[in-house]
């Protein structure tokens, strides 16, 4: 199979989408309403190409002068006005188009490819070819002429429009690949999705992707399970027992977990299930690299209460051994997180994580019912990069239908469930810890008494059978 050469965007979520960036002298559409970021991604493009050695021609058929562009794209980290007149040209056909037509136009830009020696050319406010041509034919003709010439070139060719354009228009029939910005609200909140409609040459992961615009361009974030369908290396379980740091846990486990396994934690307020998660991270050492990734306490929090219980977390972060991640949950994007987490676990070779609380990237992913992919896809892709994981769910209520409790499905996806609860009766409540689930040997069916206190979350077995004992 023959690869074909590929233009790197420099914007690494896009870059994994199209598998490698676009196709060399290829011609792509990019559409969005105003305010999306097309000028933006375009310009991010165009610079990252010029900081590689390209020549990149940045055409307008807008009205809006380029000082004014300059002014704007000044804040963004990635602009670079030593590249104005020498990498990148900026070109104003908007005049040309009023006075001389469409052909002028392309006369132009013709010109300018191989004057410049470009190869990207950008041009932006396709729309207006469409309001200057009579027929659609026209509109056909212009873009396939403009592809030639780039094409004959080398150049490849990013069209920007904010019209909205239906499937059956000339600029979808003729351009190699189009791409979507759109934006949507969902209460209060408003969301970017890139799309990907069309992409000759290559495969790509199709469907919409999450985006935003910060000070450093446009960061898109791919959905893990389009990216992800498969893991990026074989998973498979070790033969090591990984001690879970709680002595009677480990206990009713046969010696603990197994190497690359996942644990989900679950249990309302209070039962314990971060204290026992940092019981888990005392296992960090020079050798067992460890991250926690907490979605609901600060790291200075997390430090403070292992401080409190005696854990010693402290020193093992001051050595490097453990890292802590915070997210807080105001408002973030869970492929965001998911990727963050995955990145760690790849760069760092991380052998133990903890995701406290996988509950907290449920309302996103549910509300766009990709809960089931996207947790398999992040669990999968963790335990084939050689991690151990412990995740933590928090729950309203137990034992009950609980409507916050994990989907049974989404529960087959770990190897071992705990359940973290409280005592029931007259009496003061007490926590108790019980094993749900171990996929891989046999395990402890009855409750235990569970205490926190020094040393973090401790147990002691109560003989008390579960109801599938009695």
């Amino acid at each position: 199979m023959i690869a074909l050469e590929r233009l790197e965007s420099g914007i690494d979520g896009l870059d994994a989408i199209t598998h490698g960036g676009f196709v060399a002298g290829a011609a792509y559409l990019i559409q969005g309403r105003p305010g999306s970021g097309k000028t933006i991604l375009a310009n991010q493009v165009a610079f990252h190409h010029t900081a590689q050695g390209g020549k990149v021609i940045f055409a307008s058929l807008l009205s809006e002068p380029h000082d004014r562009l300059f002014q704007y794209l000044s804040t963004l980290s990635f602009f670079d006005a030593a590249q104005i007149g020498a990498g990148m040209l900026y070109v104003s056909a908007f005049d040309t188009l009023e006075s001389d037509g469409l052909d002028e136009v392309l006369k132009l830009l013709r010109r300018e490819i191989l004057r410049h020696k470009a190869t990207l050319l950008v041009l932006d406010g396709l729309m207006n070819v469409r309001s200057r041509s009579d027929t659609p034919l026209n509109t056909k003709k212009f873009i396939a002429e403009l592809q030639v010439h780039a094409s004959f070139a080398g150049c490849t060719t990013l069209m920007l429009t904010s019209a909205e354009i239906d499937h059956g228009s000339p600029e979808l029939t003729m351009v190699d690949g189009v791409f979507s910005l759109q934006e949507e609200r969902g209460g209060m909140r408003s969301y970017r999705r890139l799309g990907v409609h069309k992409y000759r040459g290559s495969g790509f992961a199709a469907g919409e992707h999450d985006y935003e615009i910060t000070g450093d361009g446009i960061a898109v974030y791919p959905r893990i399970e389009a990216l992800l369908s498969q893991p990026t290396a074989p998973m498979a379980l070790g033969e090591r027992l990984v001690s879970t740091g709680v002595a009677g846990l480990d206990a009713a486990l046969g010696g603990g977990v197994l190497e690359r396994s996942a644990t989900l934690v679950i249990g309302p307020s209070g039962a314990g299930k971060t204290t026992l998660a940092l019981n888990f991270m005392t296992g960090a050492s020079p050798q067992e690299r460890s991250a926690f990734f907490g979605l609901v306490e600060s790291p200075e929090q997390l430090l403070r209460k292992s401080d409190q219980l005696d854990l010693g977390l402290r020193a093992a972060a001051e050595h490097g051994w453990l890292d802590f991640h915070w997210q807080p949950t105001t408002q973030f994007l869970p492929d965001q997180v998911a990727l963050a987490v995955i990145d760690q676990v790849r760069e760092k070779h991380l052998s133990r994580i903890v995701i406290d609380t996988l509950a907290a990237l449920k309302r996103p992913c549910a509300r766009q019912r990709r809960q089931l992919e996207f947790t398999s896809a992040l669990v999968n892709e963790v335990r084939a990069l050689g991690a151990t994981m412990v995740a933590t769910w928090e729950l309203s209520h137990f034992p009950g239908a609980d409507p916050t409790a994990p989907p049974a499905e989404l529960c087959s996806l770990f190897d071992n469930i705990v359940l973290l609860d409280f005592t029931e009766g007259a009496g003061p409540s007490e926590p108790t810890l019980r094993i749900i689930k171990r996929r891989n040997g046999a395990y402890e069916r009855h409750i235990h008494s569970a205490q926190i206190g020094r040393g973090g979350y401790s147990t002691t077995p109560t003989g008390t059978p579960t109801p599938q004992d009695r």
